[in-house]
């Protein structure tokens, strides 16, 4: 029997606490997050949240304009959620919502799921020689050194 899964993009509905410990606490890509990042990021993004029974079960996100481009980050699935379907049946909801529609181009980095997002159409870069980025992997890492000071509490 499939679980009576429940999708929603209110802001006002996520459960910020325990994404945000899942986030800062248990990913590999997003280890010591601040609070205040965390959620600023949110404030900046199309926020994906699946419920069972009124309880988040799960989260993504996408950085978009909705229009030509979509960034999608931070899909995770609650450990003792997994296994279930649950991260396909958010990927299907995220790849149909209207406001994702006919973009040009979808990125996401990934570390272990590769077979999950080659399911909605994600391939490797069709040309990795013209992409770039600028990485800062220890960012969040330098603003807990420095929390005293005035300018780290910038973000």
């Amino acid at each position: 029997m499939a679980l009576p899964l429940e999708f929603d993009c209110d802001p006002a509905r996520l459960d910020r606490d325990m994404i945000y410990a899942y986030l800062s606490g248990e990913s590999y890509w997003a280890a010591g997050l601040p609070r205040a990042i965390f959620e600023r990021s949110l404030d900046g993004s199309l926020c994906f949240g699946v419920y069972v029974a009124g309880q988040q079960v799960g989260f993504a996100r996408m950085i978009t304009d909705q229009a030509t481009f979509a960034y999608l980050a931070d899909v995770f699935v609650l450990p003792d959620w997994r296994g279930r379907g649950i991260s396909k049946a958010l990927m299907t909801h995220i790849m149909a919502y209207p406001g994702l529609q006919n973009l040009r181009r979808v990125m996401l980095a990934t570390a272990d799921a590769h077979g999950l997002y080659a399911q909605y159409g994600f391939t490797p870069l069709a040309h990795p020689e013209r992409m770039m980025e600028k990485l800062d992997q220890q960012v969040y890492q330098r603003l807990a050194a420095n929390a005293g000071h005035p300018a780290a509490a910038q973000g």
